[in-house]
């Protein structure tokens, strides 16, 4: 356990500031999008804006300055990118030093979920599909990417989706998430905390904690479970990024047990500071603190509430502008308010920002394509999983006769890019139409067939004959967390559900059905029916149950959100230029009335088994075809019988011989579960503790090993302390979800 050690600078800025400059330290209740206009290249600023310095003599942390979107309603014609971007930077960074007695510089906060939400950012596919990769050194190379773009804007605190663990996938932020696995999620967020940290940017991670485990998969809503599925499966990828020395976290939007997380003391202090040894700031989320009027009764006790819990940082909320009232009081101290001050005011010195404060207006902005920077392409390459491939029809031949585009994601840029996307250039992009028209040119006919959730029978008339006339259908379907359509927002930015609206997922978008939508559903059916080969592609930002659209498919791939460039990688993969090497981080259930179907069910029941269909999910955890094969030999779990004062000390050592015996050159991913089957507390069918990706060309071999440290082992027993029990232990090797070999060993 770490104990903040204030900084001299600090402590002696804090003794100058009066009460009011504190409390403005504390506040985020900007839109920073919505502080300016531009005409041109002319930069001005909003009354309010000046305001909000005049206030608090100063300005503590400034939210999304360069955020794009239909929500903030800015674009390139109005928006700040390039060049313009630093001039704003700057502009505003000089106006709140100018009007701050002791010239205390802003924070810049900014939405990062998966690449910077701006204009010409470096966008990436969604976290499910990094998840898919299995590839942390991918993940992090493509993340030091962002941080590098992020720095030069002068961005400070990147919000980045890292905590969330996706346990019901109706949830509409199932795309947020790397996996329904905790440890996968914790291996993401490590790599991704360092790389950004690296450039010189800090990382606030959200949200925390459990907002994955929302009851009935509706957004915010309250986490049912106790301590120890909370330490279990939602606080791994916490610890992952304290360890790594994150610099912010986020506090969740839900409930746990009936407790608030944005006034749940044991979680922020507790748990977080004392166990974990965190020593950055906690960020509320948009205007949560406000919620907890539904608790507390008004601002100011939930003000409080918020900060005694551990809350530093407000975001758009009422309640930290009365800060004040609750000192006066006498509901919080003001060394509760001098103890996030400080917080606030080291990470402003740990960012160079007294020293630097403004950005070099003399720098050209680089360029962030991913002809420089190909990290972003090859996370949608490894993230698309092969799901069905029925006699090999795949890979396609480019002398292949022709072939039907059909679907609503076919062509359809912003479906591809998931929530939390800027506008971007089509030139930029290429969807899977483009894929397949690079290879084929004019053999490759379109027709969208139906729309995500509407059609015409006109337009599926047109689909149907297209497909009649042609050799193979690729039929591109899924969903959309697009804002750039029928959609209205919350203050909180979130997307309002109604009548008609474009998205089927994202924020604010849950869903009480996993099925696609029956316009799809009709539309498959018809195109199954003229006898056409059909590939089908899926689009998506959750896990869909897709019943008769698997089970009639010649082939089925999965490519989540795949971003910009999904089009290309998934084209590169349907005629063969890359093998298939994208694993499920999530298991796709066989009907919606089946969830829970994650793979890591408790042993106290028989996991997902109804009368009325087969046991297990439709396609599990891990699962995931190639084009080639994979041999596993020479496997070794180390001696049977294993003292625990041993395996403290040199831990397990998983060695393997993997040799790639097909005909094409591809990523091997083998993954080591363990399954305890004695304890004191119910074990769970089986737990990923280990994972490597190894390319391996044609005939190549190499020896593999994969170690598992003692804490692999380890339980939250029925004290809730962390040890590793004695008992009989299974450790399995697997490889695109078939068992490769296993052990079981005693550890006394």
């Amino acid at each position: 356990m770490k104990k903040n050690t204030y900084s001299a600078e600090a402590k002696e800025l804090l003794d100058k500031m009066t009460l009011q400059e504190k409390i403005g330290q504390l506040n985020q209740k900007l839109y920073g999008f919505g502080i300016y206009e531009r005409n041109g290249e002319e930069i001005s600023f909003s009354q309010e804006f000046e305001d909000e310095v005049e206030k608090y003599g100063g300005l503590g942390t400034l939210y999304g300055l360069y955020r794009a979107d239909p929500w903030s309603q800015k674009n390139y014609e109005n928006g700040l990118y390039g060049e313009n971007a630093v001039k704003a930077y700057n502009k505003m960074q000089e106006y709140v030093l100018e009007h701050s007695r002791l010239h205390i510089p802003a924070l810049l906060s900014t939405e990062c979920p998966h690449g910077h939400q701006a204009l010409d950012s470096y966008l990436l596919p969604v976290n499910l599909n990094m998840g898919a990769t299995f590839n942390t050194e991918l993940i992090h190379s493509a993340y030091s990417v962002c941080g590098k773009q992020l720095r030069q804007m002068g961005v400070d605190l990147a919000l980045i989706s890292l905590l969330d663990v996706v346990r019901d996938p109706r949830w509409g932020r199932s795309e947020e998430c790397f996996s329904e696995d905790p440890y996968l999620c914790s291996k993401m967020a490590e790599q991704i905390v360092k790389a950004v940290q690296d450039e010189g940017v800090s990382v606030v991670a959200k949200h925390f904690a459990a907002q994955g485990e929302c009851t009935g998969g509706i957004n915010a809503s309250a986490a049912r479970i106790g301590e120890r599925e909370l330490r279990e499966i939602h606080l791994p990828a916490m610890k992952a990024c304290a360890d790594a020395g994150v610099d912010g976290v986020m506090a969740a939007y839900n409930e746990i047990d009936g407790v608030f997380c944005h006034a749940n003391r044991h979680l922020l202090t507790d748990i977080l500071r004392d166990e974990m040894g965190f020593e950055g700031v906690v960020m509320a989320d948009g205007c949560a603190i406000d919620q907890l009027n539904v608790v507390t009764g008004d601002c100011v006790h939930s003000a409080a509430a918020a900060l005694r819990a551990g809350v530093d940082i407000g975001l758009w909320d009422e309640a930290y502008g009365r800060l004040e009232e609750a000192l006066e009081k006498g509901y919080i101290t003001e060394e509760d308010i001098d103890r996030a001050v400080l917080r606030v005011l080291e990470l402003k010195i740990k960012r160079g920002l007294f020293d630097n404060p403004l950005l070099d207006e003399n720098q050209k902005p680089e360029d962030y394509s991913y002809e420089k920077y190909p990290q972003a392409l090859q996370i949608a390459r490894e993230s698309v999983v092969l799901l069905e491939n029925r006699n090999d029809i795949l890979p396609l031949s480019k002398e292949t006769g022709k072939i039907a585009v059909i679907g609503p994601n076919a062509d359809a840029v912003y479906n591809q890019l998931g929530d939390y996307s800027p506008q971007v250039k089509r030139e930029n992009c290429s969807t899977v139409l483009d894929g397949v028209r690079s290879y084929l040119g004019d053999k490759a006919v379109y027709a969208r067939g139906c729309g995500v959730f509407d059609g015409t029978q006109e337009e599926l008339e047109e689909a149907v004959k297209l497909a009649e006339q042609s050799d193979i259908t690729i039929l591109v379907l899924g969903g959309s967390s697009s804002r750039f359509g029928e959609v209205s927002f919350d203050a909180n930015g979130a997307a309002i559900s109604e009548h008609g609206v474009s998205m089927d997922c994202g924020e604010g978008v849950d869903t009480a059905e996993l099925s696609l939508p029956a316009v799809q559903r009709e539309l498959a059916e018809k195109i199954f029916a003229t006898g056409s080969k059909v590939i089908t592609v899926i689009i998506g930002g959750r896990a869909y149950a897709l019943d008769e659209v698997a089970e009639k498919s010649d082939a089925l791939l999965y490519g989540f959100y795949p971003g910009m460039q999904g089009g290309k990688a998934i084209a590169e993969i349907l005629f063969g230029e890359v093998n298939p090497s994208g694993r499920l981080p999530v298991s796709l259930p066989r009907c919606t009335g089946q969830l829970p179907v994650y793979y890591n069910y408790k042993n106290s029941y028989r996991s997902m088994h109804y009368y009325n269909i087969p046991d297990g999910a439709a396609y599990t955890f891990g699962y995931g075809k190639s084009y080639t094969n994979f041999e596993y030999e020479d496997i070794s779990f180390g001696k049977k019988d294993v003292a625990i004062e041993e395996l403290h000390k040199n831990g397990i050592q998983v060695e393997m011989s993997i040799k790639n015996i097909g005909e094409q050159d591809g990523y091997a991913v083998p993954l080591v579960y363990i399954a305890g089957e004695q304890g004191s507390v119910v074990r769970r069918a089986k737990e990923l503790k280990g994972f490597q990706k190894i390319w391996l060309k044609k005939g190549e071999s190499k020896k593999v090993s994969i170690f598992l440290p003692s804490e692999a082992f380890a339980v939250w027993n029925s004290e809730m302390k962390f040890t590793v029990e004695p008992g009989r232990v299974q450790i399995i090797l697997e490889e695109m979800g078939q068992t490769v070999g296993s052990e079981t060993l005693n550890l006394f």
